[in-house]
């Protein structure tokens, strides 16, 4: 009687752990740098944290970080299906090839890509509207520079980074007919070294306002060591900046990303969706204005993105040409969504060439 007694009480635990495993969820996040880089990594992983949060024990969340754009990007996938992991968020452009040739190998594990435009029937896309923000920041930024050069560090030549640039001068441009653009690319999403050494070469060509798509803090750092002035990306960087932060783009991941895993435990989870949200939706959202920034200027700046929330103001609105001058958009038309989502080309007035 022991003896079965025994064996009863193991196979019960046996299937109670089972039961509890099989109703538990794996939740998977690759990072193109480093979740401590308080830029576009950390706010991805606020938005994990987010996860574990909201589920609790239900939930098992993983995450791996410095995941090359590359062939590395497909084996840690892989690992991550491989090791019963249900559904994987890619978070950066560069990882769209490697998770769709992923998700056929793996048609059971839900797959999310940010800022991609591949889909499959288990894979759907997300991203924001970063642009919108940085029509905000593109006003501050033209009211505040006194030289009316601003600076620009750019990560990749992806539509992405265009329309963010070409929103920013804009902005500017409205704000301040005098404002020129100087743009450096660095082909990195996060390396603080070449970072810095761009921002201190705007500087040096006369920016006394730098504006960045690219991920760490260290832009913000050499601002304020040159006593410029600088924007957050991704995430407020003020910490870094007491004096140079103007404001931030922040970006609004988590709420995203709980309902998403929501729906993968509920069943109601699709595939082929894609998800381009802005201020309005609070996935883009502009951080705490610095009281450097006249009381005028700040109630302009919310103005916009009151505006832009409410769909009143498009960011892009005719008439605006291309850089060469030929029409893009007429007088009052807005951009439509294709031209943004492919955007390859600069606005009229901004100097130099999109690398190729």
């Amino acid at each position: 009687m022991k003896i079965i007694k025994i064996c009863s009480i193991i196979l019960s635990t046996f299937f109670v752990s089972s039961f509890a495993i099989a109703s538990d969820m794996k939740v998977g996040f690759i990072y193109i740098g480093p979740p401590g880089d308080h830029g576009w990594n950390y706010q991805h992983d606020v938005g994990r944290k987010a996860v574990d949060d909201a589920f609790g024990g239900k939930v098992e969340t993983v995450f791996q970080e410095n995941v090359p754009e590359s062939a590395d990007a497909e084996r840690v996938m892989t690992q991550m299906a491989l090791s019963g992991t249900d559904m994987i968020f890619a978070t950066s452009f560069g990882y769209m090839d490697p998770v769709i040739n992923v998700a056929k190998k793996f048609p059971n594990v839900k797959f999310e890509h940010a800022t991609g435009y591949k889909t499959a029937d288990n894979v759907s896309t997300y991203s924001a509207r970063f642009y919108e923000g940085r029509s905000v920041i593109g006003h501050v930024a033209g009211k505040m520079t006194k030289s009316n050069t601003i600076g620009y560090v750019a990560s990749f030549p992806i539509p992405e980074v265009i329309r963010g640039i070409n929103s920013a001068y804009l902005a500017a441009k409205a704000a301040n007919p005098n404002v020129e653009f100087k743009v450096i690319w660095i082909f990195t999403w996060y390396d603080p070294a070449k970072e810095a050494d761009a921002a201190k070469t705007l500087i040096q060509q006369g920016a006394d306002v730098i504006m960045q798509h690219v991920d760490s803090s260290a832009i913000m750092t050499v601002a304020e060591e040159e006593g410029v002035y600088a924007f957050g990306q991704a995430s407020d960087m003020s910490e870094f900046g007491q004096n140079a932060h103007l404001t931030a783009i922040i970006n609004g991941w988590a709420p995203y990303y709980v309902k998403r895993v929501q729906q993968a435990m509920d069943g109601t989870w699709k595939g082929g969706e894609q998800t381009f949200d802005g201020i309005g939706a609070g996935m883009v959202i502009i951080g705490k204005m610095s009281d450097k920034i006249p009381a005028n200027v700040r109630k302009e700046a919310q103005a916009i993105a009151d505006g832009i929330a409410s769909g009143k103001i498009h960011p892009f609105t005719g008439p605006v040409n291309k850089q060469d001058g030929s029409p893009w958009l007429a007088d009052g038309e807005e951009a439509d969504i294709g031209t943004l989502l492919g955007m390859n080309f600069y606005v009229e007035g901004i100097e130099g060439d999109i690398p190729q």
